[in-house]
């Protein structure tokens, strides 16, 4: 499969998805139908290979309302299920450290006060590491007890905050969360070209995002 080429899609239709934080993924593939899969930040649209560029661009045009109406929604589903998460990792479930589960167990409150000794151990020298690759370099960080989010940028103080559950999570989740906002250094929204600066930060961000999204097995 091969993703399209979109300087074909209309300028206006991008931008419309880009007002709403939404990055458009077009990718032709072997199916019959043109198909949308609307995701956190995300529009994807897999389209047969014969689909000409006009075809393309009429049928996403057709679809950016119902993607700007909707994605609210989606958020709203997606922080839930962090929300859900984090609750999980807080109550008395089996303790996991950057993934791996562990011999002991503690109290929800002990658990909490382990991870953020666990985290701030860790962040400095990992923001030591992504800082010089993104190119942006954060002046204050924090950890924050967060249950809808995994960290928060401010821009105007370059102050990032991140989630004292992370570490329940492979590392690379971490990672991909300092890189996620740091990347908020250079474009404070979810626009098209900040994915971009992630990708190219941190090519294989995916994989880490859809397991903090709970969307893949490897934490059960």
């Amino acid at each position: 499969m091969a993703t399209q080429d979109t300087t074909s899609i209309s300028i206006l239709a991008k931008q419309q998805l880009a007002q709403a934080g939404i990055e458009l993924q077009v990718t032709k593939k072997r199916v019959k139908n043109i198909n949308f899969r609307l995701k956190p930040y995300l529009l994807m649209v897999s389209v047969p290979v014969s689909m000409s560029a006009a075809q393309i661009a009429q049928a996403v045009a057709q679809r950016v309302s119902w993607a700007v109406a909707n994605h609210v929604q989606v958020l709203e589903q997606y922080k839930r299920k962090q929300h859900a998460l984090t609750e999980s990792l807080a109550a008395n479930s089996p303790l996991l450290l950057w993934g791996t589960a562990q011999s002991f167990t503690l109290s929800p409150d002990e658990k909490i006060t382990y991870y953020r000794q666990q985290l701030s151990e860790v962040a400095p020298a990992l923001f030591e590491k992504w800082q010089p690759i993104v190119g942006a370099y954060a002046n204050e960080i924090r950890l924050k007890k967060m249950h809808t989010r995994w960290g928060s940028c401010n821009t105007r103080a370059k102050r990032i905050w991140l989630s004292v559950y992370l570490p329940a999570y492979p590392i690379e989740c971490t990672e991909y969360v300092i890189v996620h906002e740091l990347c908020h250094l250079h474009h404070a929204n979810h626009s098209r070209a900040f994915w971009q600066t992630v990708a190219t930060a941190m090519p294989d961000y995916q994989q880490w995002h859809n397991i903090l999204a709970g969307k893949t097995g490897q934490l059960d």
